[in-house]
């Protein structure tokens, strides 16, 4: 078994991207955690945290840099349709996402049915290492686990690109 890379924080692990982070989601809901507060107003009223917001504090300026370091940021998402609350909720808070320099994109799962994807959601840094962003069953965030197994990065890199390959830009998909 390969060696496991010591665990990273998220913010070393972004900052260590030369060429480009990819971000595979495959979850319909995540508990929302710190996220409670403007789930709720979203629910309530739809309204989404402003970008100088605390809750996009740490977030968007990380990807501003990491951007104008001239690393790519492509985040795809699976769903189900029709969308669950939560997703409507992603859907409208991306906006913020794409000014801070990342690209979107959103594939309906049942588009997917013929892709080999992974068991859990992903970030992958320059087709070289692997942060599996692994939840309980109720979306509650575990541990993340780090590998740089040459299998798993290139079952991630051939996931990810098919994913990104069928995928609607965020301007594009409606809900």
């Amino acid at each position: 078994m390969p060696q496991k890379p010591p665990t990273l924080r998220f913010e070393d692990l972004l900052d260590s991207a030369r060429q480009h982070a990819l971000h595979l989601e495959l979850r319909d809901v995540y508990a929302v955690g710190e996220e409670r507060e403007v789930y709720d107003a979203f629910l309530r009223d739809g309204s989404v945290p402003a970008d100088d917001s605390e809750y996009w504090s740490e977030w968007l300026p990380l990807v501003e840099r990491t951007v104008a370091r001239g690393v790519k940021v492509l985040r795809a998402r699976v769903v189900s349709e029709p969308v669950t609350d939560y997703i409507r909720f992603e859907h409208a808070i991306t906006d913020a996402n794409l000014r801070a320099g990342e690209e979107v994109r959103w594939l309906p799962r049942r588009r997917a049915s013929t892709l080999a994807l992974p068991g859990n959601d992903f970030w992958l840094i320059d087709d070289h290492l692997v942060r599996w962003n692994v939840f309980s069953g109720d979306g509650e965030v575990l541990e993340p686990e780090h590998t740089e197994d040459p299998s798993a990065v290139k079952l991630c890199a051939e996931a990810f690109r098919s994913v990104w390959d069928l995928a609607v830009p965020h301007v594009d998909y409606r809900i």
